[in-house]
């Protein structure tokens, strides 16, 4: 059976995004039942650029400081 639902903009566009190939119902049941994956696309514009590149660097730095672990087997 199909009901019809009334979406605001927003929702049906985020919806939108992450539907990929599936339908709308598809992606409602899997949100619904925790099972939606997250995908890195829902992350795009959380942060600026140059704040992206801020993070980056300290995360190359810090790698560089850190000493490796002997591992024995």
């Amino acid at each position: 059976m199909v009901k019809v639902i009334s979406l605001s903009d927003n929702a049906y566009n985020k919806l939108s995004k992450i539907k990929r190939n599936q339908s709308f119902s598809e992606v409602i049941i899997e949100l619904i039942e925790g099972k939606q994956k997250t995908s890195l696309r829902n992350f795009v514009g959380l942060i600026s650029k140059e704040e992206g590149e801020k993070w980056k660097k300290e995360v190359s730095e810090n790698r560089k400081k850190q000493k490796m672990r002997e591992v024995k087997f």
